[in-house]
């Protein structure tokens, strides 16, 4: 996975924290946690807001869809 695997990260996100509110997050614990998942392999210093923004969302939807 990359910055640009937004829907995957978002999936992993939530098979790993499926009872955290995506929304509540900070923008530095969720580079932190994209960074440590498994099939992880882009360079951790190019992300920037709107990727992180993007991740959040796609997380986001999955976690509403199984609410």
């Amino acid at each position: 996975m990359t910055w640009d695997s937004t829907e995957d990260i978002g999936i992993a996100l939530f098979e790993k924290f499926p009872q955290v509110d995506p929304l509540q997050q900070r923008y530095t614990d969720l580079h932190k946690w994209v960074v440590e998942l498994e099939g992880f392999e882009d360079d951790p210093h190019a992300s920037n807001e709107s990727k992180l923004e993007a991740i959040q969302m796609a997380w986001y939807e999955e976690w509403k869809d199984n609410q």
